[in-house]
């Protein structure tokens, strides 16, 4: 039975809409850069995955979670370096059966080096881009500000993204814009002015939001920035008129089941929010959020959610993910040609 279970997901064409760079780099291309460098700070690949994927014990904290993502950050402020672990996160996720990828990256933490904002934006681009000739996939970028640097920077990378927009380009660009980090103390009313640049720029409105902090912050994201989806969310499950307004507004939200177990957001062996977002018609994509931290992949993801809601279930979340997607078909620049 759980081997049929698994070849009729394997099947599946999956959408993955939240899926962070960093948290997401495959173990062995960390290791194998980090040894090129004569960085890597332990002797062995078995070592290295345990700084780099969250071990039984570490769980609980969002910020022990994101921790896991300091020895990558190494190695990934060089361009040809972020072009190449891209690539091979595109790859690990048409392995896993994806065939519609956003992948998300936070473009400042990648500049230290010396890297401006959007030079740091195209080396992901790079990679997707050269990635895209391997796969028949639907790929696009969304851009994340850190809470955490404040609003202006935000506003900054906000521009950066758009000058990077898919819809400008006849190639694989910038699709959304995000906030991240840590949430308490950061609420998104603070980065409105920086969503409405992104919203003038045609960019596609997400936000993590309810991860950790009270579903005030889920209101906020929708009422304030205007944002159509919404990552993890889970707080907004213990608030009903909120489910209601996301189930009229058709606000997405981006489930992560192992993530939210290992952040704290969902306690191990309770019902995670996706039941409650099901039954109030609230439209759901399932996500991996960081394949390398949370040792899953969108097929192993796709599998636990079948376990707790059922296969058929599960095939539709993924149906309908495609259309939630930021990415468009076309690009202005395919439009102008088409117009001649």
């Amino acid at each position: 039975m759980a081997a049929d279970l698994e070849e009729r997901i394997r099947e599946l064409a999956k959408a993955e809409l939240h899926q962070h760079v960093d948290g997401s780099i495959p173990a062995e291309v960390t290791w194998e850069l980090m040894r090129h460098y004569r960085l890597n700070p332990v002797d062995t690949l078995d070592e290295m995955r345990r700084r780099l994927e969250l071990q039984e014990g570490e769980e609980g904290t969002l910020l022990a979670y994101l921790d896991k993502m300091h020895y990558p950050l190494w190695i990934t402020q060089f361009y040809e370096n972020i072009s190449q672990v891209t690539e091979a996160i595109v790859d690990a996720a048409a392995a896993a059966g994806v065939t519609t990828l956003e992948l998300r990256y936070s473009p400042i933490i990648h500049t230290f080096a010396g890297l401006t904002p959007r030079q740091s934006i195209r080396a992901v681009l790079s990679g997707m881009n050269h990635a895209s000739k391997r796969h028949r996939m639907r790929l696009g970028l969304i851009v994340i500000a850190m809470r955490q640097h404040g609003p202006h920077i935000a506003k900054i990378l906000a521009r950066q993204a758009l000058a990077e927009a898919q819809h400008l380009h006849a190639r694989t660009g910038v699709v959304g814009f995000d906030i991240a980090g840590p949430e308490r103390g950061n609420p998104p009313r603070l980065f409105k002015s920086t969503y409405d640049i992104a919203r003038l720029g045609h960019l596609g409105l997400t936000a993590h939001a309810g991860e950790d902090a009270e579903a005030d912050y889920v209101w906020e994201a929708i009422d304030t920035l205007g944002a159509t989806r919404i990552g993890h969310g889970c707080s907004a499950a213990g608030d009903p008129e909120l489910i209601r307004r996301m189930a009229r507004d058709k606000i997405v939200v981006e489930c992560c089941l192992s993530s939210n177990e290992h952040t704290g957001a969902v306690k191990r062996g309770t019902r995670h929010p996706i039941h409650r977002f099901l039954e109030a018609g609230v439209p759901v994509a399932l996500c991996c959020d960081n394949t390398t931290v949370s040792r899953t992949d969108q097929q192993r993801e796709s599998v636990k959610a079948a376990l707790e809601i059922g296969a058929d279930a599960v095939e539709e979340i993924h149906r309908r993910a495609q259309s939630y997607a930021f990415i468009k078909p076309e690009s202005a620049l395919n439009e102008t040609e088409s117009d001649l």
